[in-house]
């Protein structure tokens, strides 16, 4: 059964514990793509906040970072907006979520999230999507990937890196618009429907190709991802959606592909643990991600007490 989650990690204060999280939405059993489907509008967009001299430091923060690093790139990205939960009409009862996504972009992420005055843009309500409603928010995602002697692939992020260098994570990234071909609101209005249905399916097909170029095994070693839910980390409210995989490849065979990874400049390591080993790492990583480990133990219960 699928259960709407408001779980706190700790209560510790967000702007000290990079390590708490939320769950937004816990899906244990595991959902299929025919079980996700997504409403892409513009409903779903950030607010710009009603504070004018706060709203202008984005364009500022991001010039900042310009300076400090040409090769940024400001390319748009699906804004999480919330969800839907229902349960389906068919006699096998099959739960059915929608997320809700608008459009964002890297830019603002950079002047909303990941600011210095990121608790500035938060409004105070108990209600997610109004909390953060004048973040950008970007959907990320993540995978817990199981290879076939059981254990799971987590990588240690590069000294180089932007957010949380050093740390602990699961293969992830973002789903992209544009490799569903839309760069506007204005532009889906005119798209047809089998290509709004291209969104859905690239919350899974972006999870296998994150997976496919940070560790490098081929796409056909992956069996098709399992959406678990949706973790937020306190730090900064970044959202992320998690994905099950199981990977056909045993440990000795998925370092050796990882050597040739497409992205591997991301990562320095490559680690193939067990439960008790994820535990121990936990600590160093981000919060959205320690939610992402949440999630899985919550499937891995479910499971248990459905066999």
């Amino acid at each position: 059964m699928q259960i709407p989650m408001e779980q706190e990690a700790s209560h510790a204060d967000r702007a000290v514990d990079p390590g708490s999280f939320k769950l937004l939405l816990s899906c244990p059993s595991g959902l299929s793509p025919s079980q996700v489907s997504v409403l892409f509008s513009d409903a779903y967009d950030r607010i710009p906040h009603p504070d004018v001299n706060l709203e202008n430091t984005i364009a500022e923060t991001w010039e900042q970072r310009n300076q400090k690093s040409k090769s940024l790139y400001n390319g748009k990205k699906f804004r999480y907006g919330g969800y839907m939960l229902q349960r389906g009409s068919g006699s096998d009862h099959e739960p059915h979520v929608c997320l809700h996504l608008g459009l964002t972009d890297y830019r603002t992420f950079v002047g909303t999230n990941l600011s210095h005055l990121w608790e500035r843009f938060l409004v105070s309500s108990e209600d997610d999507s109004i909390l953060c409603q004048h973040t950008a928010s970007p959907l990320g995602n993540g995978a817990i990937v199981e290879v076939i002697d059981k254990k799971i692939l987590v990588l240690q992020r590069s000294n180089n890196v932007g957010e949380f260098p050093g740390h602990f994570v699961f293969p992830g990234g973002h789903p992209e618009p544009h490799e569903v071909g839309i760069a506007s609101h204005q532009h889906n209005k005119e798209l047809t429907e089998s290509t709004i249905g291209k969104v859905s399916h690239e919350m899974f097909d972006s999870m296998v190709r994150e997976v496919v170029e940070e560790i490098g095994v081929p796409a056909s070693s992956l069996s098709i991802p399992a959406f678990i839910g949706v973790s937020r980390r306190e730090l900064n409210v970044r959202p992320a959606a998690f994905f099950y995989i199981k990977c056909s490849l045993n440990s000795k065979e998925v370092q050796q592909f990882y050597s040739g990874a497409q992205d591997g400049y991301e990562s320095t390591q490559l680690y193939a643990v067990t439960m008790v080993d994820l535990e121990n790492m936990a600590s160093k990583m981000p919060g959205c991600h320690r939610g992402g480990l949440a999630l899985y133990k919550l499937m891995v219960d479910h499971n248990l007490k459905n066999t």
